[in-house]
């Protein structure tokens, strides 16, 4: 909940879905496979892998499991699981299932690329995204535990939407 809480402090802002783009002040890829190896049950905690290479430089969003219920829209109240991964340390940095609940927050209130990122997204669903620093902390990172310039690799569970 402490990042949760950090992002929804640090910063507040929105990016979209689907497959245009349109540069670090809202670029958005879709891509058909994830980057790790992410797990259809949406009953357990998805184990995420940080892939080789460097770190994109626009979000970017993989539906996983594709929900049927109704649509995150920005600036949303959601109730969301979820995994957040530092993209260079490669270590888990926050997730609501070791906390063994879900956490409720609006959109408008986290990083930019979570607002962008879940929207679009509909209730049921699981969905990765990479989101550059530019999306995320910058430059500053949210220390101890998020690094200055660094790309996070969520996975989200989206459980409902207000």
């Amino acid at each position: 909940m402490l990042i949760i809480s950090l992002c929804v402090a640090l910063a507040v802002a929105g990016c979209g879905s689907s497959d245009d783009s349109t540069s670090s002040t809202g670029e958005t890829t879709s891509s058909s496979s994830p980057s790790s190896d992410v797990s259809t049950n949406l009953k357990a905690k998805p184990k995420v892998t940080v892939p080789s290479g460097g770190p994109p430089k626009k979000l970017e969003e993989v539906d996983i499991v594709e929900g049927d219920g109704a649509e995150a829209k920005e600036g949303d109240e959601v109730t969301v699981q979820y995994v957040g991964v530092g993209y260079d340390s490669k270590e888990e940095f926050d997730s609501s299932w070791s906390r063994g609940e879900p956490s409720t927050f609006s959109l408008e209130e986290v990083i930019p690329g979570w607002n962008q990122g879940i929207a679009g997204m509909k209730v049921g669903g699981r969905r990765e995204l990479t989101i550059p620093a530019s999306l995320a902390y910058g430059p500053t990172g949210s220390p101890p535990v998020i690094g200055p310039n660094e790309t996070l690799i969520f996975v989200v569970d989206l459980l409902a939407v207000k």
